[in-house]
């Protein structure tokens, strides 16, 4: 049966798929809570609010017995750093110049699910099922780590011999007792690369992110105005970081073949004007972005970001086009126009 579910998942796009008991990640409960109480989570109230449930599986479905953890690479035919020395280009995370994952993802993860449910069960097992994609309160990686998808590496992210750091995670809770895969240790050793790349200084601690100097964070989930001490460190990313997972040593050994064509990166995605970002209109906004993950955050916080880049391009050229954002609507973007043009006037 479980062979036969890993090559269902393959035939549906996943590049990995592993199985774990419920119980399989025992530490996640006391980590997420002490990385809760430092404050490392920020603005992301949410993952406060449900952290008895996010603790383990079961917290969040008593009947569940076995967790199926699933893969789906979107290693980068590009080098993801090609631009940190073009500061008139902005930087778009590589998991977010494809389609959205959550669709391509849960619609896989449907699809496995239907085809699991129709598969026989042993005499009096229950067959019932639950499907997730990152807006559960599901801890991912230490579950994906459990399952022997790979290891959570110093930058807290998953770490897979096969496909590197590049894999979006998808669950399926079942009722089924499925025979779990063995863990993956930790292949990290010695390494500090991610840590000694994170441009602010985001790791208190190796296996510790805290999200409040996390340009991921401060880019995509921050709605306020984005610390001015952090600014500089932010260069010209306007939506996620892939500096710690770029670096990675065993990037070298992703396979990129198994890479799903869904999240080839758009060509307007790849390397745009920042002056560009700056113009947008909300209408424009939603038109470019229908379909990306980037449409979650809107065009205030996108254009906030942007203002942020060209403060640091040292591009006077841009002054043009950030002077008619001190009046935005948004008093965030206004702030942040102010604080660029400030910059390159100095």
């Amino acid at each position: 049966m479980e062979q036969r579910l890993k090559a269902q998942a393959q035939q549906l796009g996943f590049a990995a798929c592993r199985i774990a008991d419920a119980d399989a990640a025992p530490q996640s409960a006391a980590r997420l809570r002490a990385w809760l109480d430092a404050g490392h989570h920020g603005d992301m109230l949410w993952m406060e609010e449900r952290a008895e449930q996010r603790g383990s599986p079961r917290g969040l479905w008593p009947a569940v017995r076995s967790v199926i953890m699933l893969g789906m690479s979107y290693a980068p035919a590009r080098d993801p750093l090609a631009l940190a020395d073009a500061p008139d280009r902005a930087r778009f995370s590589v998991y977010a110049q494809g389609k959205d994952y959550h669709d391509v993802v849960k619609k896989a993860l449907k699809a496995l699910a239907r085809w699991l449910v129709e598969q026989p069960t042993r005499e009096g097992e229950a067959n019932a099922l639950k499907v997730f994609v990152d807006t559960a309160p599901v801890m991912e990686k230490p579950l994906a780590a459990g399952a022997g998808l790979g290891w959570q590496g110093k930058h807290s992210n998953l770490v897979s011999r096969t496909h590197g750091s590049w894999l979006f995670l998808g669950a399926i809770y079942t009722e089924r007792a499925l025979t779990p895969d063995a863990p993956e240790r930790d292949h990290c050793g010695s390494c500090t690369a991610c840590q000694a790349a994170c441009p602010t200084d985001a790791f208190p601690a190796p296996y510790v992110v805290d999200a409040r100097r996390c340009i991921s964070y401060l880019t995509i989930e921050h709605k306020g105005p984005i610390p001015q001490d952090l600014r500089d460190g932010i260069g010209n990313r306007v939506y996620g970081c892939d500096d710690c997972l770029a670096v990675c040593p065993w990037n070298k050994f992703a396979d990129h073949a198994a890479a799903n064509k869904a999240f080839l990166g758009r060509a307007e995605l790849a390397a745009p004007d920042i002056g560009d970002l700056l113009d947008l209109d909300d209408a424009t906004f939603r038109e470019i972005f229908s379909g990306s993950p980037i449409k979650r955050i809107g065009r205030n916080r996108l254009v906030r970001n942007a203002a942020i880049a060209a403060g640091n391009s040292a591009d006077p050229r841009l002054l043009t086009r950030l002077r008619p954002l001190c009046d935005d609507e948004d008093p965030v973007v206004a702030e942040a126009a102010a604080w660029a043009i400030a910059k390159l006037t100095a």
